[in-house]
């Protein structure tokens, strides 16, 4: 992707971590932050790593776009992307477990489609963003997807053509819209549910 304006096809990958809001309101603000920042580390560097480009970060999640080369690539790209955030930050979610009290896990989110890219923002602090449809449909999904999870759209799946089926990807509800067509999902699922549930182990928390 160019600094230029441009519209074009592109692959929108959103990460969410959860359960740290829990998290932030036990432990210290720079403990947050730190733990924030690990978080954001790595899933920058699987965007990265995998060709993609970090456009933002809200919240408790990060924004990515892969739009080089044809569909089928980029989309490649972005579930590998999403795949290998899940498995790096599998020991990491473990290891804060241990040492707060309390888990914490990465879901995903892919859609496909056409968005508006170029620099945006106040004088003196525009940044990189990405505009459309495409980028609030791929919001919309991270919030269907449970911990340790990712969620793919069909656009996705349709461009990974043969290669999809080796993701083990299970069809879900689709994601309805008004006055436009459905949407149908499919998911890379946990076979069982992260519990999220467990109680704060205030005994653990630094000082």
């Amino acid at each position: 992707m160019t600094a230029d304006a441009e519209r074009r096809t592109a692959a929108i990958m959103y990460a969410e971590l959860r359960n740290f809001t829990r998290l932030s309101e036990v432990l210290p603000p720079e403990k947050v932050l730190e733990l924030a920042n690990d978080f954001f580390s790595f899933c920058a560097m699987a965007v990265t790593a995998n060709k993609g480009k970090v456009l933002s970060v809200q919240n408790d999640a990060l924004l990515g776009a892969f739009g080089t080369g044809a569909a089928k690539d980029f989309a490649e790209r972005s579930v590998k992307a999403a795949r290998d955030l899940q498995r790096e930050f599998g020991a990491l979610g473990e290891q804060w477990k241990t040492q707060y009290g309390l888990p914490a896990a990465v879901s995903c989110a892919v859609h496909l489609g056409e968005a508006v890219f170029g620099h945006a923002g106040p004088i003196g602090a525009r940044q990189f963003v990405a505009f459309g449809d495409c980028v609030s449909i791929a919001e919309r999904l991270v919030h269907r997807a449970r911990a340790g999870e990712i969620i793919l759209s069909a656009d996705v799946v349709k461009a990974l053509g043969p290669a999809a089926q080796s993701l083990g990807a299970k069809p879900l509800p689709p994601l309805e819209l008004v006055k436009r067509p459905s949407i149908p999902l499919y998911g890379i699922l946990l076979e069982t549910r992260l519990d999220f549930t467990e109680p704060i182990n205030f005994g653990s928390r630094p000082d």
